[in-house]
């Protein structure tokens, strides 16, 4: 199960960065990466802005949440058996 979650975290993770690198630095709207002017008159100028920075915020907050459950998986599970398996 950590596992898995490890991979769901790495995922998140890819997905923050590219959402971030979405972003226009200057706060203009959904930068020509995505299509320019077709992305802006589809969403808005507005509209994809808030798009963008909701999904940040949202993957930011998932992120922590899922390494926090991670974190608690772990020292529940017995995060001393690989401790115990070296002094064997």
């Amino acid at each position: 199960m950590v596992t898995a979650m490890t991979i769901l975290i790495a995922f998140i993770s890819v997905l923050l960065m590219l959402v971030v690198l979405i972003q226009n630095p200057k706060g203009g709207g959904v930068d020509s990466t995505l299509g320019g002017q077709s992305a802006n008159q589809m969403f808005g100028a507005a509209r994809s802005t808030n798009l963008v920075e909701k999904a940040t915020w949202g993957l930011a907050i998932v992120l922590v949440v899922l390494c926090i459950i991670t974190t608690i998986m772990v020292s529940n599970t017995g995060g001393d058996a690989g401790i115990q398996l070296l002094s064997e």
